[in-house]
């Protein structure tokens, strides 16, 4: 997605816009002028396909405090992709994010492999219930599939799941409807 994508997606979008966004000047003078309703700073490796893991809140850590300082100031929600740790939930608080995305890429390693998972989930609970705690607004995401979301939706206080990927790759079978519809009822079910 280039920045004229962004604008035409953000002209014709009749729900609210996430934008996902390196913590880069190039990245804040895109979003500054976009005017985004939610940004989510993530981590950027030049090779990376993906995301491999939470943000590094130590590494440039006056450029990122600055940086959401400016996005707030520009009526954006700000969020940070984290590891779940208790000292990145807590730094997140320090930096004033209004929320945190908690990276579930571990847990969900775990749930494809058929490894024992219990431990992780756990930790996850917990850093939640901190997060919380700390006023922050928890979000959960990466890698998350029909087969873990159920895990991740039984936390009650995770506000907002971020799944992208095994949906559009299930749609390829199911449609994008019936691939939304599939998730839709995987996490209602748990909730129950």
């Amino acid at each position: 997605i280039n920045e004229l994508d962004l604008k035409l997606i953000k002209s014709k979008l009749k729900i609210p816009l996430n934008l996902e966004i390196a913590a880069t000047n190039e990245m804040l003078r895109i979003a500054l002028k976009r005017k985004p309703p939610f940004i989510c700073i993530v981590p950027e490796k030049r090779q990376e396909v993906t995301t491999e893991g939470g943000l590094n809140l130590k590494f440039k850590r006056n450029f990122l405090k600055k940086l959401i300082m400016k996005l707030k100031k520009n009526k954006s929600r700000v969020s940070l992709f984290i590891e779940p740790n208790k000292a990145d939930i807590q730094e997140a608080k320090i930096l004033n994010a209004d929320c945190v995305e908690i990276h579930t890429g571990k847990f969900c390693n775990l749930i494809n492999k058929n490894k024992k998972f219990h431990k992780e989930i756990k930790k996850i609970k917990e850093i939640v219930k901190i997060g919380n705690d700390l006023g922050l607004e928890v979000h959960a995401g990466h890698g998350l599939t029909v087969d873990s979301v159920g895990y991740i939706s039984k936390i009650p206080e995770i506000k907002e799941l971020n799944i992208g990927h095994a949906i559009i790759s299930d749609s390829i079978f199911l449609g994008l409807r019936g691939a939304i519809d599939l998730m839709k009822q995987k996490i209602k079910e748990s909730r129950f």
